[in-house]
């Protein structure tokens, strides 16, 4: 795991590069690596979070043996062995093959694959670059892992970017006339654009405050954008030409596996074969447990396939009344792992929110990164590389907002909608007031982001436009998830889901923890998010992911075959984080500081008298609506440290 960062542009130096490269040290301590050409306009940076290959050999930028490829790098290829083998097997028997610049050209001319090849190093580094020196950026659709990859042709002039299949690992970019710039981070951008090339994004603004994050290929800077999961790209005198190689749209079949003995056992494989592939390191490895079903999937395989205990790491609240620390050390003890407990004072959490509010580039108001960073922190002082249990709820609908998805869709229940608003709003419980907003829609509300944001206790399209934003800001466009489904017509829980393995997973819980666990040099791997895993469950039957009102049905019947399924008869709770407590005591300095009716002015989005009447009502009573404040806190704090915007 590392930070890459670098440039395709006359107008920058090595010492602009060497500034842009030091911004992401954090990503990887071990080493730092440049190489600037300055005839060509080329930066290429690399901070090093040393995994496999610990030699000096390892270090990036990398060279191809031919010479003429470059290559910064971040992530991890977990079949790079088996495509070793292929590079070798094509390169030493002297068969013929096409050159990159001519494998789309008709006709083009083969040429002899030359002297024998001879692999350096045992990392996966080399192995891409002399995958792409062999087969040219078709060599992403043979990587298995996450990565955010660029690679310079020294001969064509040409920078090829590459981002792996769910958007695991960051990459940004900024172009403007001949100018292109990348990074793993934001923060590194404005140590070496000039001031006043960067300006406010307004409709991530409002996108921000209805879902807590910034969706899609945006950024809160109009001008650097995300670089798109599942997508290469070849940049040549500023120009930037985008091309996916893989898709969940295009993955959808339109038959499902429905019979459960076969897709159980197929299921159970893959998992096995992707945790196997994730624990290949040359340090010290453990594994993220909470105690719930896919940390504990996974934990469970990893044990099973390791020869000596391996170390799991938790933590949980003195004081919290839903504590799941417990159910992991049951786990854990079940599995003989070698067990690591961190029990916190909620005193001692709330250290970490400024620590929380400086880690993350941009708006970010995932308050569960608090919990991530500690469990990072833990785990650092005795491994450097982690699995988690990230994809789980998502691929097998493990929450509960995919069952408000088929109630809204109930033919019955639109036609009485209003009148079940209007009734739970002012039954006089705060229950009922949280749940009325679920019903508070048009036909115009894109359903999916309003039953997300409604879920996490944000704000409504309709509160934004009709309450909250100023005129300057209310009448920007709104991000609109968008399915090119070439199979099958899903069911609407099926499209939640797809809906939140679009946009949820890869720009809130995938950011959260690539910030908070790269913010300790700790890499974590995802194995649930192995791309046959996605594919397999994309076509699981609906009716294996939830079974007789058990969610992630056929996951846990693959768990039960580790651990007995006594130890998961409980209710789904996670790591509760008492934010709307501590807004109200420890963190009110928070509202006070940032939530100000003069502060709120000063920057002229939302309207000073909306922000005092949520206040007032949160204060009142209605507790549901701290995750509205906080998103607020956010938003306002990030804008006073970013005034120059």
């Amino acid at each position: 795991m590392c930070g890459i960062a670098g440039f395709l542009s006359m107008d920058y130096s090595r010492e602009n590069l060497q500034t842009f490269t030091t911004s992401l040290k954090h990503r990887g301590p071990d080493a730092e690596g440049l190489y600037f050409n300055e005839k060509d306009g080329i930066g290429l940076g690399h901070q090093r979070l040393s995994i496999l290959d610990l030699s000096e050999g390892a270090n990036q930028p990398f060279e191809s043996s031919c010479g003429r490829y470059l290559i910064v790098y971040n992530g991890e290829v977990y079949n790079f062995q088996e495509l070793k083998n292929q590079v070798l097997a094509f390169k030493n028997q002297k068969k013929p093959f096409q050159t990159p610049e001519s494998q789309n050209q008709e006709n083009s001319e083969e040429i002899a694959v030359g002297d024998e090849l001879e692999f350096k190093t045992s990392c996966d580094t080399e192995v891409i670059i002399e995958s792409f020196a062999l087969w040219g950026p078709s060599m992403v659709s043979r990587l298995n892992g996450m990565f955010a990859i660029a690679i310079y042709d020294k001969e064509e002039k040409k920078l090829y970017l590459f981002r792996d299949r769910l958007g695991i690992k960051p990459l940004y970019y900024f172009q403007e006339g001949n100018n292109f710039i990348f990074s793993s981070e934001l923060k590194g951008f404005k140590k070496i654009l000039p001031k006043g090339a960067l300006t406010l994004n307004k409709q991530a603004i409002g996108d921000f405050l209805h879902l807590g994050y910034i969706p899609g290929n945006h950024s809160i800077y109009e001008k650097i954008n995300k670089f798109p999961a599942g997508h290469f790209a070849i940049i040549e005198s500023g120009d930037i030409k985008l091309l996916p190689f893989w898709e969940p749209d295009t993955k959808i079949a339109n038959k499902v596996f429905s019979e459960e003995d076969k897709a159980k056992k197929n299921l159970k494989s893959i998992l096995e074969s992707a945790v196997e592939k994730r624990m290949v390191s040359d340090v010290p490895l453990g594994t993220f447990l909470s105690g719930g079903i896919d940390s504990s999937t996974v934990t469970a395989i990893a044990q099973n396939l390791s020869s000596q205990p391996i170390k799991t790491f938790s933590i949980g609240f003195k004081e919290a009344k839903f504590n799941e620390s417990q159910y992991a050390k049951e786990v854990a003890k079940a599995l003989k792992t070698d067990h690591h407990e961190f029990i916190l004072s909620e005193d001692e959490a709330i250290l970490q929110v400024e620590n929380l509010l400086n880690i993350y580039d941009q708006p970010f108001a995932d308050s569960s990164a608090i919990p991530t960073l500690l469990v990072s922190e833990m785990a650092k002082k005795h491994v450097s590389v982690a699995l988690s249990g990230d994809g789980g709820d998502e691929l097998f609908m493990g929450y509960g907002m995919y069952n408000w998805a088929k109630r809204l869709d109930n033919p019955m229940l639109k036609s009485f909608r209003p009148i079940i608003h209007t009734y739970l709003k002012y039954s006089g419980s705060q229950r009922n007031k949280r749940a009325s907003s679920l019903f508070d829609f048009n036909s115009n509300t894109d359903l999916k982001s309003h039953i997300f944001s409604q879920e996490q206790y944000l704000f409504s399209h309709k509160e934004l436009t009709n309450n909250l934003l100023t005129d300057k800001y209310k009448n920007e466009k709104r991000f609109k998830a968008k399915f090119e489904i070439s199979g099958r017509i899903l069911d609407i829980q099926e499209e939640q889901a797809f809906y939140d393995l679009k946009n949820y997973l890869k720009d809130d819980l995938l950011v959260k923890v690539d910030m908070a666990s790269m913010h300790h040099s700790l890499e974590v791997r995802v194995p649930l998010l192995d791309h046959r895993i996605v594919e397999f469950a994309l076509n699981l039957d609906s009716q294996l992911k939830v079974k007789k009102g058990s969610s992630k049905y056929l996951l846990k019947e693959v768990l039960y075959s580790y651990l007995p399924k006594s130890l998961f008869d409980r209710p789904k709770w996670g790591f509760s984080i008492p934010m709307g407590s501590w807004l109200k005591n420890q963190l009110l300095y928070l509202i006070e500081k940032y939530l100000d009716k003069n502060v709120v002015v000063q920057f002229g989005i939302v309207r000073p008298e909306a922000v005092e009447k949520l206040k007032e009502d949160f204060f009142n009573g209605a507790d549901f609506l701290y995750n509205r404040i906080w998103a607020l806190i956010i938003l306002h704090k990030w804008l006073m440290e970013n005034d120059e915007i």
